[in-house]
This record gives structure tokens, C-alpha cells and sequence, in this order.
């Protein structure tokens, strides 16, 4: 545990890479602005980077990037550190500033390969199919390959009603308790304990320079139960998921449920409007919300010195904290800032479904 003052935060004085159309280029890394790549488990990583835009050009004064030779739509926009990639996606917007006093700047703003599910939209049905053939013929459908580990139950028909390829994919990823990421041209969709990201280790006083934690019974259940009716069988459906689904989330502490029993009563949970079809798919369904709600148990926003093993998906050990909110989180987003102001670093969001010991 911390005692007395808490070491100051270390300074990184790390400026970002810039490379457009695999070219890196020294004068946009040193014209760098302000920079957010911000990426979340619901896919879609997206960049927003601005530029000084006013300089010597030909010998004279003027706008450097107007000329659509180096910054233009649909070239390839890097962000690195060091060796390391924070972000790779196209150009989809160029936006111009002019501030009072003249000079300018441009702000380019890129997303990774889930835009092109994200700008095509579709009405149609899929029949017999499980969610893994369902990500695999979306992911062939835009010419990436598919990296997908998930299970599940296999559907009498699905339904894509006036949604975007994205959107689609995110609500099956949720029914099913997985998350999208993209690995340049590969589309990944993956439970949590199927993704195995690299851990990584943050100190409050060093690499975690502010936390917020909120441990909230509010939104925990004891148990959830999703009911339905299985028409081949002609008979109702109702499965029950309680603590037993997490395994060994739990093992270094005390679970939502536990606590909420023990400070109010046990309070239980029916959902009737998923509508299963069959037994499997809604014991699916209720272990699925059961653990949604469950790891909001203990949600934490904090800033840490980037790294690009800082991302979602990935568990961080958080030190220094004291016993109840020291240990492991799940980070489910990340947002990497640069600005001249306060340098480059990194907000995150992470949860976890325990708390730990009193002391």
C-alpha cells in the first residue's frame, strides 16, 4: 500500500509517428497537434489527428496539406510509438481550422477496416446457421479474413433488419458474450477468455498517474432467467445463470451477488422479450446477460503512460490501491491523447466482478 506522498507521475516526453500510405513522414509527426485514437470491444477503432497547416511551401507561405498529394481520402493513416502501432485505418474526413490571426490546420479523421461493414447497410435473413458461419460469410462478404472463436448454439433463421453490416455483428457478438477487433485486414471476434492479450502491470504513482473506481450493487442480480418457448416442442422455456458462470472471475474476491445478498437480499432477474427458440440458445442468452452484469460490478476510469499493450481487451494489474480495489480489470475501452499542453497519454475504462478483502 501507498503511506505518506504519492511519488509524482513520470513525464513522457514521447512525440507520435505519423506514416500516410506506409510512408512515414518526420514533418507530419512534428506538426502534430492533438491526436485521440480511441477503441472500445465493439469494434471500429477510430482516429482523430491535427496538423499545423501553414508553413513554407515552394519557397513561400502557404497551406501545406491542401494539395491532396500527401493527406487525401482513402490513404492509409499510421499512428506508432517507437516500434509499436497505436492505430492503422483509411482517411475518411478532412476537416480545415482558421483561427483568428491566420494560419491554419488540418484534422484528418481515419478508422480501421470495420468501416466497410459500417457504411453498408442491409435487409435479409440467414437460416440454419450458427453465429461463427454468420462472422465468417460477413467477414468474406468484404474480402477479410476471418479470425473467429466463438460457441454457440445454431439458429433456425437470423435476421438482418436495416442494419449495417457493423451493427449487425455487434448485436450477435453480444448475444453470444464476444468482441470485434480488427488486426488490419483480419476480422477477430473472440468470448473473453478466448482473447489472451498480453497482460500489463500499472503502479498508482507511475505508469498510473489517476484512477476513479465505483464498486456498485445497483445494477447487480443475484440470478438471471430467460424465458421463451420452443416451438418444435411445444413447450415452454425458462434457464437460470447465476455466479457459477464467471469460474474463476472470482476466485480472488467477493462477487456483486454475494455482497448484494449479504447487504439487502437476493434479487433475481427474468428477461422475456429475447424470445430463444430453443433450450440452448436461451441458456446462452441468460449466461450471457448474467455475466454482462456481473463484471460492471467494479468499473474504473483512469489515465496511464501509453503503451500499446494498452488497449481494450487486454487485463491490467492495477497496484498501490489498497486491498479492495487492487488486481486484475478487464479494460474495455482506451482513448490515447497527445496534445502540446499535456503530452501523450492514455484513458481508459476496466472492469472486473469482485472486490477484494477488507483491510
Amino acid at each position: 500500500m501507498v503511506t505518506g506522498t504519492v511519488p509524482r507521475p513520470r513525464v513522457s516526453s514521447a512525440r507520435p509517428a505519423v506514416a500516410v500510405g506506409g510512408r512515414p513522414s518526420a514533418a507530419l509527426a512534428e506538426g502534430l497537434l492533438k491526436l485521440r485514437v480511441h477503441e472500445s470491444t465493439e469494434g471500429l477503432y477510430r482516429c482523430e489527428a491535427t496538423f499545423g497547416n501553414w508553413g513554407a511551401k515552394n519557397n513561400r507561405p502557404s497551406f501545406l496539406y491542401f494539395g491532396r498529394d500527401i493527406l487525401d481520402f482513402g490513404k492509409q493513416l499510421t499512428i506508432g510509438l517507437g516500434t509499436d502501432e497505436l492505430f492503422r485505418g483509411r482517411i475518411t474526413a478532412l476537416e480545415a481550422g482558421f483561427p483568428q490571426g491566420g494560419g491554419g490546420s488540418i484534422t484528418v479523421l481515419a478508422e480501421d477496416r470495420h468501416q466497410d461493414l459500417r457504411m453498408t447497410r442491409r435487409t435479409r435473413t440467414f437460416t440454419d446457421v450458427s453465429d461463427a458461419e454468420v462472422f465468417t460469410r460477413v467477414a468474406a462478404e468484404h474480402g477479410l479474413t476471418a479470425d473467429i472463436r466463438i460457441v454457440g448454439p445454431a439458429h433456425r433463421v437470423l435476421a438482418q433488419l436495416n442494419q449495417s453490416d457493423l451493427a449487425f455483428l455487434r448485436e450477435r457478438a453480444r448475444a453470444v458474450d464476444a468482441e470485434l477487433w480488427m488486426n488490419d485486414t483480419t476480422l477477430a471476434a473472440r468470448t473473453r477468455s478466448e482473447r489472451k492479450a498480453p497482460p500489463l502491470r500499472l503502479g498508482y504513482g507511475n505508469e498510473l498517474r489517476e484512477l476513479t473506481v465505483l464498486a456498485d450493487l445497483a445494477g447487480q442480480r443475484s440470478s438471471v432467467t430467460v424465458s421463451g418457448w420452443d416451438v418444435a416442442a411445444k413447450r415452454a422455456l425458462a434457464e437460470t445463470a447465476d455466479a457459477g458462470v464467471l469460474g474463476g472471475e472470482l476466485a480472488r474476491g467477493t462477487g456483486g451477488s454475494q455482497v448484494l445478498a449479504a447487504a439487502f437480499a437476493v434479487r433475481k432477474e427474468s428477461v422475456v422479450h429475447a424470445v430463444p427458440l430453443t433450450g440452448q440458445e436461451a441458456r446462452g442468452r441468460a449466461e450471457t446477460l448474467y455475466r454482462r452484469i456481473a463484471r460492471r460490478f467494479l468499473t474504473a476510469r483512469g489515465v496511464a503512460e501509453t503503451s500499446a499493450g494498452l488497449h481494450s481487451g487486454v487485463t491490467i494489474t492495477l497496484d498501490e490501491l489498497g486491498t479492495l480495489f487492487s488486481g486484475e480489470y478487464y479494460v474495455t475501452e482506451v482513448t490515447h491523447l497527445f496534445d502540446d499542453g499535456h503530452g501523450l497519454r492514455s484513458e481508459f475504462r476496466a472492469e472486473r466482478a469482485w472486490l477484494g478483502a477488507a483491510s
